[in-house]
């Protein structure tokens, strides 16, 4: 089969760590596809195997890939003998991680990504090559009128293209280089206008934004079943405790009130109108690369009866996030190979803030995804 790329934005992060060690670990035979949807039995498509991806990216950090595998092994993200087993292929991907664009470091920076991603292609002679954002959020960027417009922003970049979010400069680089792209973050990414004149004018697809790992999947699962028994919501709040570097990041008042405003959104978008309560999310730097949250709901039944539910969701999000950037980099590519570009509103099930869609509701999203992978089989 033709060979696949996935060139991952904040390649020697968490997640990205993540799924490089999980891909080679199920090449070496040391790993079962656990958590990747498009690996469970019955589920359609002929996707890239997952045995044959070949994995490059850029990041800010100089730690070596094999250094932050030993990390995740420490912390129980991963099993810890995998960093040393693995070693030779974690070496391999790391030589092919490139230094990434730090906003406010000058501009100039978007022919040099694009760059990066051409050799990596040329050098592997991969047929196609998917950009997946897993790096750091960013907070809210302003709007400026030459986003609107594809000629107007080219005009704009070509004196200076710092003034792009970090996420849209990956972007950019990402379409004017012939990739798929993936905003698995709530950054801005992709989400410029101008953007998507350009991904239609290359023919690219992309998907998006901000994966849902989590306590908004329980929400997007348990929301439409209040929906459909006519039960009314009076209020849904949420308590994020979480650590490492998702967390750290988070402690920033600008980059939390991008990630709240994707949590929150889904129970009022299936409940039909807005809902009392909001999500508060609390770095707590004990907990590492482990989070938890609290949601209570209050809810009213027959009779005006008032009732609660409250659950508990514990776990690692590196290890939820990793099949899914997996499972989408081998459906956006296989999107491009058979000619869909722009959003792929298909793929909202994978995403807290679903480009191309409105529908939060996890069974729906579900069928369609389903339906989709049937189309492209």
């Amino acid at each position: 089969m033709d060979k696949l790329g996935v060139w991952l934005i904040g390649a020697r992060g968490s997640v990205a760590t993540t799924a490089i060690v999980g891909a080679s670990a199920l090449r070496a035979g040391a790993a079962t596809p656990q958590g990747c949807v498009t690996e469970s039995p019955g589920f359609p498509g002929d996707l890239a195997p997952l045995t044959g991806l070949t994995f490059g990216g850029h990041d800010i950090t100089e730690t070596s890939l094999r250094k932050r595998a030993e990390q995740l092994g420490r912390a129980g993200v991963i099993s810890p003998d995998l960093p040393e087993l693995l070693a030779s292929d974690l070496d391999a991907v790391d030589a092919e991680i490139r230094p990434g664009h730090v906003a406010g470091h000058g501009g100039r920076a978007a022919a040099r990504l694009i760059d990066d991603l051409a050799g990596f292609r040329a050098r592997h002679g991969l047929a196609r090559v998917v950009v997946v954002n897993v790096s750091s959020t960013e907070p809210p960027w302003d709007p400026r009128p030459e986003f609107e417009r594809l000629a107007d922003l080219e005009k704009l970049l070509a004196a200076q293209d710092d003034v792009l979010p970090p996420s849209s400069l990956y972007a950019y680089a990402a379409f004017h280089a012939g990739c798929g792209y993936v905003e698995f973050t709530p950054s801005t990414g992709p989400t410029l206008p101008a953007l998507a004149e350009l991904a239609a004018r290359q023919g690219v697809p992309y998907a998006g934004r901000d994966g849902k790992t989590g306590e908004t999947l329980v929400r997007s699962a348990l929301a439409p079943m209040f929906a459909d028994r006519a039960l009314r919501v009076h209020s849904w709040s949420g308590l994020n405790l979480l650590g490492g570097g998702d967390g750290a990041t988070l402690a920033d008042p600008a980059a939390r009130s991008s990630k709240r405003l994707s949590k929150d959104q889904v129970v009022a978008k299936v409940m039909g109108g807005p809902v009392e309560g909001e999500t508060h999310i609390d770095y707590v730097p004990d907990l590492g690369e482990w989070k938890t949250a609290w949601d209570h709901v209050s809810f009213e039944g027959f009779l005006g009866v008032r009732m609660t539910l409250q659950f508990t969701w514990q776990g690692c999000d590196s290890a939820l996030a990793a099949p899914l950037v997996l499972d989408l980099a081998r459906l956006v590519a296989r999107a491009h190979e058979k000619g869909r570009h722009g959003v792929l509103p298909e793929l909202g099930y994978f995403f807290k803030s679903p480009l191309g869609t409105d529908e939060h509701a996890l069974a729906a999203q579900y069928a369609r995804l389903r339906a989709f992978a049937e189309e492209l089989s």
